[in-house]
């Protein structure tokens, strides 16, 4: 079986907009795969696998739907097919970049299937974890059990 994303690493983005894919991602994501604009203000990577099986969900929304519209929209079109240089290295396009956040320090953490690209400054923001245990009863009460 599969396992899905996971750890937290962190890089710099040089000056062209490059930024370094950790080898563990790299093996699971393939030498291609798809950045798009994730929610909280970061950027979601898709193995093209992965990648087709959302375009598959979102392809079956009504399309007289506006929040479905909308949602496809804002999902869609930052998209990027990304590809892996021979140093491990992907460029990210400006328009995700900016919408992210990120100019120099990034946090790159798996979460099952997809990656999470954030700013640095972002990312530290999100760890408060001081509710955790609330959110650990939520969880259990839409049915996660471990």
């Amino acid at each position: 079986m599969a396992r899905g994303f996971k750890g937290e690493y962190n890089h710099t983005v040089d000056a062209k907009g490059r930024l370094i894919i950790p080898a563990k991602f790299r093996e699971k994501l393939g030498e291609t795969f798809v950045v798009t604009k994730g929610l909280d203000g970061c950027l979601y990577v898709y193995s093209d696998e992965e990648w087709e099986k959302i375009e598959d969900k979102f392809s079956e929304l009504p399309l007289t739907d506006e929040d479905a519209r909308q949602f496809t929209r804002f999902f869609f079109s930052g998209a990027a097919d990304c590809e892996v240089d021979k140093q491990g290295r992907v460029l990210l396009p400006a328009v995700l970049r900016e919408h992210a956040g990120i100019e120099k320090e990034a946090v790159l953490a798996g979460v099952l299937n997809r990656v999470e690209i954030w700013s640095k400054e972002r990312w530290l923001k999100t760890k408060d974890y001081s509710d955790v245990n609330q959110i650990a009863k939520h969880m259990s009460e839409i049915g996660l059990r471990f």
